[in-house]
This record gives structure tokens, C-alpha cells and sequence, in this order.
């Protein structure tokens, strides 16, 4: 079973950034898709991008141009910088592959 672990939220002024990590554990982490998703208060969890093994990238059109997706994996490691915060992305970010949920990583935007 992989574990993956994010890491890098915490609380920022709009406009500012933020890079979030997913590190994973196990074997094959090149081998999967790796996504992130969100969740704010009261509302679905909804996707938010995603990166192909081979480091194809699909965004959601709300970050599309602020958001960006990567991937290291020498150190089964995905990524989620966030320029230009707005409290609309307040949620807690969660990683994902095909198998597995991390416990996600709160994300608040407030001046």
C-alpha cells in the first residue's frame, strides 16, 4: 500500500504563494498518475491537477495559470506551486494516485 504525505500548507495573505509537497512511499511512484484535489468548508472535494508519468499536466480552470504541477522522481515526490492566492483556494489539499489518499494539507488565504 503507498503512503502518501503532503506537506507546505499553512496561512498566507492573497496574493501570495505557496508550494505544497507529496512525498510517497514505496516502489513504481514513477509508474503513476499523481493528482490534487481540494476540499473547502462545506463543499466537494474537487481536482484540481494532474501530472502523467511522463510529466503531462492537466489543471483545473480555476488555478489554470497559477497553479503548477510537478514531479521529482528520484525523491517520489509531487508538487503543487500556488502563485497569486485567493481566499477561494482556502481548502485542505489532498494527493492522490490511483491508489491512495494522503491526509491532506490545510491551505487558508486570508488578509
Amino acid at each position: 500500500q503507498v503512503q502518501l504525505v503532503e506537506s507546505g500548507g499553512g496561512l498566507v495573505q492573497p496574493g501570495e504563494s505557496l508550494r505544497l509537497s507529496c512525498t510517497a512511499s514505496g516502489s513504481s511512484f514513477s509508474a503513476y498518475v499523481m493528482g490534487w484535489y481540494r476540499q473547502a468548508p462545506g463543499k466537494q472535494r474537487e481536482w484540481v491537477a494532474t501530472i502523467s508519468n511522463g510529466g503531462v499536466t492537466y489543471y483545473a480552470d480555476s488555478v489554470k495559470g497559477r497553479f503548477t504541477i510537478s514531479r521529482d522522481n528520484d525523491k517520489k515526490t509531487v508538487y503543487l506551486q500556488m502563485i497569486t492566492l485567493k481566499p477561494h483556494d482556502t481548502a485542505v489539499y489532498y494527493c492522490t494516485n490511483p491508489c491512495s489518499w494522503g491526509q491532506g494539507t490545510q491551505v487558508t488565504v486570508s488578509a
